[in-house]
């Protein structure tokens, strides 16, 4: 993965804090949401046979602050400088591991673009915290991948199942209506 560009501090707009650059501490963070829309990622991942053929989705499971279990994909935020393909990378390697292998193209485009709102009902998507617009794309992993952070597991689902009346009800905040875009959009849903 490519890293973020460091640039010297203004001197101006300086302060001496913990966070790595292009981190915001949890009150600026908190005062952003409440005025601006943030920039996020959303990956599908999958693997593909080898004529380039979605066979499996890959959908984490979670845990909600609470107690609720769900499914979910890969998402987050995009920092300050940051490029959309390595925020990508950032949020596939923090959820699947550091040898996940993500296979994302030279030029990345998103197959939707994702509203979520703090009101629900607004658009399919709906995050509580913030307005969010995010970024979705289907992105292959060929490596190992195992989950990480504060995912508990790692299912990979053919796409029928993962678009399933069942599974769909495991996922929160429009994410399965995201899955079933997807499929959709690389032909594996009518």
């Amino acid at each position: 993965m490519t890293d973020t560009a460091e640039f010297p501090p203004d001197d101006e707009f300086y302060r001496d804090e913990p966070q790595p650059a292009g981190w915001l501490t949890p009150e600026d963070l908190a005062a952003v949401r409440a005025q601006l829309p943030l920039v996020y990622v959303d990956a599908v991942p999958v693997r593909v046979d080898d004529s380039g053929d979605v066979v499996a989705v890959g959908l984490l499971l979670r845990v909600t602050p609470l107690g609720t279990m769900t499914r979910a994909l890969v998402s987050g935020r995009v920092l300050y400088h940051e490029r959309v393909r390595d925020a990508l990378l950032r949020h596939i390697e923090k959820d699947l591991g550091p040898v996940a292998l993500p296979q994302v193209p030279a030029s990345p485009q998103p197959f939707t673009v994702a509203e979520y709102f703090p009101t629900p009902g607004i658009t399919a998507y709906h995050d509580p915290r913030q307005h969010a617009v995010s970024l979705a794309y289907v992105v292959p992993v060929t490596g190992d991948c195992r989950p990480q952070q504060d995912a508990l597991d790692l299912a990979w689902l053919t796409p029928e199942e993962a678009c399933s009346d069942t599974v769909q009800a495991e996922m929160i905040h429009g994410q399965g209506t995201l899955v079933k875009q997807a499929m959709a959009w690389v032909g594996r849903l009518a």
